[in-house]
């Protein structure tokens, strides 16, 4: 998780996670935010591959699986760090991220399965293939450069905080 003692301490905003109201943005800190939203989306987005590819399922469906799974993962990590730090139960910490993480995500998730798809990771014969690998080593990195400037815009207007 993202160390944001080096922003400086203001009044949270409501939608600013763990009370770190900022007011404002650096590429550090937003490069952190990048990282902890990639970190979410990885982990759904590997696991919807996995399943998609082994299973032999079309690319859009493999597509709409990772997504999803992108999306619970990536929401799940950002909900708990909140919950925990505010005391606050799921809805309500819901309510305190969903504009952030669904912008981010989003931007991630077109990116990576773009890229992922391109690279013919999604139509490899199976997860054990290079084809499989490769897609995911460009879609990774690809995702990030994608989603870091729109972190780095929502982190300006308080709409996402480090995590």
């Amino acid at each position: 998780m993202t160390d944001c003692s080096h922003q400086a301490k203001t009044a949270p905003s409501p939608h600013a996670h763990h009370g770190h109201g900022h007011g404002g943005s650096s590429l550090k800190t937003s490069f952190h935010a990048n990282l902890h939203c990639l970190t979410g989306c990885v982990i759904g987005e590997v696991a919807g591959l996995l399943v998609g590819v082994s299973l032999g399922f079309e690319p859009w469906m493999t597509i709409a699986l990772a997504t999803a799974l992108a999306y619970a993962s990536g929401m799940a990590l950002g909900l708990i760090p909140v919950m925990r730090d505010r005391g606050l139960g799921v809805i309500d910490a819901f309510k305190i991220i969903w504009i952030g993480e669904v912008i981010s995500i989003g931007v991630m998730e077109i990116v990576m399965n773009f890229v992922d798809y391109q690279m013919g990771g999604m139509t490899a014969p199976s997860v054990m293939t290079w084809m499989f690998w490769r897609g995911l080593a460009f879609a990774i990195p690809t995702g990030f450069i994608a989603a870091w400037p729109v972190n780095y815009w929502l982190l300006k207007r308080d709409l996402k905080a480090c995590h």
